[in-house]
């Protein structure tokens, strides 16, 4: 997978809405500037409200625009929720391995997602920090379980170390374009006015609650 880091004006095939979401201080905002900006920075503030990035991918010949919404853990930001959560198609469930109480959770979160976001969205579970082994209070075998339970992904990464981060991001971005390719397919394949719908060219926005594809046509925002 190709990848650039800011936007280059290339025309872009897909826009992915993805959302990072879990407990304060468990390194969301440090993913987020790994991933988009390749940075760490060590003292890191606290986000307040919400905030988002983004950053161009090639997969499979086509250009997939990430946009990665990040969101503060506080709980008075909970009100921003339905918002936040409208239009995603990829999640990011991030806690920290040396914090026991920010998995424990993680089931809570996910219920919120589950609560909020379309029902096919794709979940990855991250337990970050690794660089901090030593610290450990959440075995990987924990995490690893829960995710097999839930039907998630699961990695573990190091913003610090940049270890993984790169992985996770790909991992849902290229399930996301494989399940919104499907459905591409299957809209091509019953065209209803003799053409075949053709989506070259056009950004295919991932339909989340707001956004239905309809039946007869290919759906496109251009």
């Amino acid at each position: 997978m190709a990848s650039g880091y800011g936007d280059s004006s290339q025309k872009v095939d897909y826009v992915f809405k993805i959302v990072l979401i879990g407990d304060s201080a468990v390194g969301k905002s440090q993913i987020l500037a790994r991933f988009s900006r390749n940075e760490f920075s060590l003292d890191s503030k606290a986000t307040i409200g919400v905030e988002f990035q983004t950053r161009t991918l090639v997969i499979q010949h086509k250009s997939v625009k990430a946009q990665i919404w990040d969101t503060a853990g506080q709980e008075r930001y909970r009100a921003v929720t339905s918002a936040y959560y409208r239009g995603a198609v990829g999640a990011m469930l991030v806690y920290d391995i040396t914090k026991r109480q920010t998995f424990d959770h993680i089931p809570r979160w996910l219920e919120e997602l589950r609560g909020h976001a379309d029902r096919n969205i794709v979940i990855m579970l991250i337990g970050n920090k690794t660089d901090l082994e030593d610290q450990r209070a959440v075995p990987t075998e924990d995490a690893k379980e829960f995710a097999q339970k839930e039907g998630l992904f699961f990695l573990e990464t190091s913003a610090l170390e940049a270890t993984n981060v790169e992985d996770a991001f790909s991992t849902v971005l290229t399930e996301i374009f494989n399940i919104v390719n499907k459905k591409t397919l299957a809209t091509d394949e019953n065209p209803s006015n003799g053409n075949p719908a053709s989506l070259s060219g056009k950004k295919i926005l991932v339909p989340g609650p707001a956004q239905v594809i309809p039946e007869k046509k290919a759906c496109c925002t251009s």
